[in-house]
């Protein structure tokens, strides 16, 4: 700690101004070091991400994606590493984030929700997703549940997880719109006690027991097929708007991200496959 404080007091000096106030035995940043603090992080991230960028430019066989967090931890990441398996040669550099940031980090590659930024001409509908009710097994045999799911109703007396990623991101369908569409007459207001701006940690919390999640399903498919989660009951509504893909101009120039897209647009086909499968068969 002592030399934390002879560094704050070296800085201090160099500055002509006072970053820090005494509480106690303790120093905390003062309103002028909150706001030098700030700028300084975003300085150091701005220089993280450009050693990153040289970084990977030295090698160029190398392929960046840039996505939002749950669609690439849920569905991507678990694809891509399949896919390495072929490629063992490239280097992949997944940026999981809400912000398009493909312009500023020469992304070759955005995954996103609604409508495309600033490459829309370089884009195309990725797949169209649905949402299912999903729980753990477990959720459903605790005391104090019914223990089934005989309609739609019944999942009013187990605890609902809430998606609410408002305002940076539009939510999926909520429970309400989900309620009315297998019409179940909701006389009062649902009562929800977690709510996760996240897809990926309400799918988590589901999957620890929590309650019972509205999720989309190319993001618990595969929690699904290896029993973590189950489908209470088997109706599925289908999200307003589609993932795309937009790619760089240059992208395509380079031979690997030609055989990504392939790939991947591939795997979108077949994932809206299984949502149309769904929306006819739950």
């Amino acid at each position: 700690m002592g030399a934390v404080s002879q560094q704050m007091k070296l800085l201090e000096e160099a500055l002509g101004m006072n970053l820090t106030v005494k509480e106690g035995q303790r120093l905390r940043l003062n309103a002028i070091g909150l706001r030098f603090h700030a700028r300084c992080s975003s300085a150091f991230e701005e220089l993280r991400a450009a050693v990153s960028e040289v970084e990977r430019s030295k090698n160029p066989n190398n392929l960046y994606v840039s996505g939002l967090p749950s669609l690439m931890t849920k569905w991507l990441a678990p694809l891509t590493y399949e896919w390495q398996h072929e490629h063992a040669d490239l280097d992949i550099y997944l940026d999981s984030t809400l912000a398009d940031t493909s312009e500023e980090e020469n992304a070759d590659f955005r995954i996103g929700y609604g409508e495309p930024g600033q490459y829309a001409e370089h884009s195309v509908v990725l797949f169209r997703d649905c949402v299912v009710p999903a729980c753990s097994p477990t959720l459903l045999a605790l005391p104090g549940y019914p223990g089934h799911v005989e309609q739609a109703a019944d999942l009013l007396q187990y605890p609902l997880i809430r998606i609410d990623s408002r305002p940076k991101f539009d939510s999926p369908p909520s429970w309400a719109e989900w309620f009315e569409r297998e019409g179940v007459a909701v006389e009062q207001a649902i009562v929800i006690r977690r709510s996760f701006s996240s897809s990926s940690l309400a799918i988590q919390a589901a999957i620890d027991h929590q309650g019972v999640v509205l999720a989309q399903f190319s993001m618990i498919a595969r929690d699904v097929d290896e029993g973590r989660l189950v489908i209470p009951w088997q109706r599925a509504m289908p999200l307003p708007s589609p993932y795309y893909l937009s790619w760089h101009p240059n992208t395509l120039q380079k031979a690997q991200c030609r055989a990504f897209q392939r790939w991947l647009l591939g795997r979108g086909r077949a994932q809206e496959e299984i949502t149309d499968a769904l929306m006819v068969s739950l």
